[in-house]
């Protein structure tokens, strides 16, 4: 039996999600043919609010609903630590694990020549006048530990090792090949208690 064209495009969406296959895409539509209308007008509804509501920050360029972001804004932070992340979701394993008190910034990707993206592709004007214009004593580097990962640390320690009295990179914990994305608490805890200063 065919599907029906309807059902076809719901489970075509769902299998653009990363890590979504087809037959996954399909228990996911077939589940949603179970919800109530209420359901699902509020699934419709909850797509349709994060895309409105939810913006990059304009000083460290994680998501936010509000501009600065609550981290930019909060006078309890240490401003004078900058953890550099890849993208924006990296920020909310680290902030449920309670071990960083600093602010972020997002390069929104990482260096990888193979697919066309170089430093001039990731978002380090605004790193950069961070750098000249706050006073930054220390900048973590917490890129994935992959090779795009390890590239783009490599640069950030080039870039700013005369800007910065202190770069350091997360310590061994967080396993290689990995995605700060699903670390669990404890080992993002050991990475950053076991950081390490970069040489200059």
């Amino acid at each position: 039996m065919q599907i029906p064209v309807a059902l076809e495009r719901l489970v075509y969406e769902f299998s653009r999600f990363p890590g979504v296959g087809r037959k996954t895409a399909q228990r996911l539509a077939f589940n949603i043919l179970r919800y109530t209308s209420e359901e699902t007008q509020n699934l419709a509804d909850a797509l349709v609010q994060v895309k409105e509501q939810i913006r990059y920050c304009s000083v460290c360029s994680g998501f936010t609903d509000v501009d600065p972001c609550s981290i930019c804004s909060h006078t309890g932070r240490d401003q004078e630590q900058v953890c550099v992340v890849e993208q924006p979701n990296n920020i909310f394993p680290i902030e449920k694990s309670g071990v960083f008190k600093g602010v972020y910034h997002v390069l929104m990707g990482a260096i990888s020549p193979l697919d066309g993206i170089g430093p001039e592709q990731l978002n380090l004007h605004k790193l950069r006048n961070r750098i000249a214009n706050k006073n930054i004593n220390e900048m973590i580097i917490a890129t994935n530990p992959t090779v795009k990962g390890e590239a783009t640390a490599l640069y950030l320690q080039h870039e700013f090792a005369g800007n910065i009295s202190k770069i350091t990179r997360l310590a061994c914990g967080i396993p290689a090949g990995g995605d700060l994305e699903y670390v669990d608490d404890i080992t993002l805890m050991e990475a950053f208690s076991g950081r390490h200063t970069i040489n200059t």
